[in-house]
């Protein structure tokens, strides 16, 4: 073998883990927001991390998520949910009273861009969340829970 081949197929063997690492795809993301502290949610967030795990999504290996908590500064969710657009995540989840991250998405211009997964204890369409129950006529989705609602008054 001559000294020119070796040196090219030497170079291309230790290039070629570079090359195989360039070529996978970026790891998705998760934009999280919360109206609530960190410390008062403990319970619901392994919940959540292990809802993801058990769709093959393990936070740090499979999936990066970016955390902002309003700690119940419910002002400051737009300038949040405007951070976590900045940052181009592939979703964001949202969880916090409805009007507040409706009004969070509006700011941020988050429309028809980014799907927003909402979990509230309110009514969407009373909200503003929503307009259709069955087909959200925007780029807003999720699971509410109407107990609050469906609850008795005393």
């Amino acid at each position: 073998m001559r000294r020119r081949e070796l040196i090219t197929l030497l170079g291309g063997a230790a290039a070629w883990p570079l090359t195989v690492r360039a070529q996978q795809p970026a790891m998705p993301m998760i934009g999280s927001l919360h109206a609530a502290s960190r410390e008062g949610t403990t319970h619901l967030m392994a919940a959540y991390r292990e809802g993801l795990k058990e769709e093959g999504y393990v936070e740090g290996q499979t999936v990066t998520i970016e955390y902002r908590w309003a700690a119940g500064a419910l002002d400051r969710m737009p300038a949040m949910m405007a951070d976590l657009v900045r940052l181009q995540p592939d979703v964001i989840t949202a969880f916090g009273t409805a009007a507040r991250v409706a009004h969070a998405a509006r700011v941020a211009g988050t429309a028809g861009t980014i799907p927003i997964i909402v979990g509230t204890g309110e009514d969407p369409i009373a909200s503003g969340l929503v307009t259709n129950l069955r087909r959200p006529d925007n780029n807003i989705t999720g699971a509410t829970s109407l107990a609050l609602t469906l609850a008795p008054n005393g």
